[in-house]
């Protein structure tokens, strides 16, 4: 099991910046993936970023591609996502998930933080 603490939400205006941290604990040697996937009011959860855990590929949605950068660092166990030029349609809960190898599924969730951005 994985577990995982998401921390740096927060509430800012428009064109400013964020970063989140997702910090992970436990089984950390089956983690194939990280990603974040964020959940807005009334909407349907979606994803963010991803990348793979030892390697650097990564991948981003297209409505925060140039804007999101996704990254980690294993050794601390930790990953981040860098929110840059932030707009209102940012605003939802943030999530931190990671995958094992061959799955299908994300299996480990944190508790989520909250992101606001007015405009």
């Amino acid at each position: 099991q994985v577990r995982l603490v998401e921390s740096g939400g927060g509430s800012v205006q428009s064109g400013e910046t964020l970063r989140l941290s997702c910090l992970a604990s436990g089984r950390t040697a089956t983690i194939h993936t990280m990603g974040w996937f964020r959940q807005a009011p009334g909407k349907e959860r979606e994803h963010v970023a991803s990348i793979q855990w030892n390697y650097e590929r990564s991948y981003y949605a297209d409505s925060v591609k140039g804007r999101f950068t996704i990254s980690k660092d294993n050794a601390k166990g930790t990953g981040y996502l860098q929110m840059n030029s932030l707009k209102p349609e940012d605003t939802a809960v943030y999530f931190c998930t990671t995958q094992r190898r061959f799955a299908a599924t994300w299996s480990s969730w944190g508790q989520g933080t909250q992101v606001t951005v007015s405009s």
